[in-house]
């Protein structure tokens, strides 16, 4: 099993959107993704709930099967699109992906 975890730092706002709103849509289309994805097993998206200054704004978990799972997910047309949209609003983002 393959855990694909990433966490960003989102911009407070962009093209009219506030942070709180810009983390909803991110939210609302990462969902999105486990109807499109078949390889995607598992998904959770959360917004974080404290204040320290080290913190990230969201954060995605996700599970996969294998390694070429993982790569699929990653290059489909659906996941490029979210991916995209992220981009232009992200700051910043960490990136973790391990094996179990």
């Amino acid at each position: 099993m393959i855990k694909h975890i990433v966490m960003w730092k989102i911009k407070e706002s962009h093209e009219g959107a506030d942070k709180s709103e810009l983390m909803n849509r991110i939210k609302e289309e990462l969902e999105g993704l486990k109807n499109s994805i078949p390889e995607i097993k598992t998904m959770e998206i959360g917004r974080n709930s404290n204040e320290l200054p080290t913190s990230f704004d969201i954060a995605l978990y996700s599970e996969f099967e294998s390694q070429e799972d993982l790569e699929i997910y990653k290059e489909h047309p659906e996941h490029q699109k979210v991916a995209q949209f992220v981009r232009q609003v992200a700051m910043d983002a960490v990136v973790v992906d391990y094996e179990t």
